[in-house]
């Protein structure tokens, strides 16, 4: 039973080379996962030609993620938090997510915690323009924290 459908789909096959050769075309396989796999009669250049054209089409409608960053220092003084803070609401008001970290210079390591206090105000205080992606994590000589914008 088996061999039967093998030899019908080979018999198609040439029957459809064949064909494609009398009409100076292509055969074309468009799906060859599905059973039996399904193929065309055209023009392979401009198959290829439309191809490239939807998958430009899909590329182009894909959004972007942009990503701003916003650094700190681990005695960041309160002015210059706000000044920061108002650049970090404009950036997520505009739809691109934050990464803000505070930096640690030299022996500043001691004051991880001052960084990561922060880094938590500043989610706070943005808590109403986006959510929190990844909570303040030390990596290094920096302490990361991801906020992307909320949904409109």
């Amino acid at each position: 039973m088996v061999g039967d459908n093998v030899e019908i789909g080979l018999y198609k096959i040439k029957q459809a080379l064949a064909l494609a050769d009398e009409l100076e075309l292509d055969l074309v396989e468009i799906s060859p996962n599905a059973t039996p796999p399904v193929c065309k009669i055209l023009e392979y250049k401009k198959f290829l030609y439309e191809q490239r054209k939807r998958e430009k089409a899909l590329k182009s409608k894909a959004t972007k993620v942009i990503i701003k960053e916003i650094r700190f220092g681990p005695q960041t003084d309160e002015h210059d938090y706000d000044f920061k803070k108002k650049h970090a609401e404009k950036f997520l008001k505009e739809g691109a997510k934050l990464k803000a970290f505070v930096f640690f210079k030299g022996r500043s390591i001691v004051f991880k915690e001052q960084g990561q206090i922060l880094l938590l105000r500043l989610a706070q205080d943005l808590e109403d323009l986006g959510k929190v992606e990844q909570l303040p994590k030390l990596e290094g000589k920096r302490m990361t924290m991801f906020i992307s914008p909320k949904k409109k």
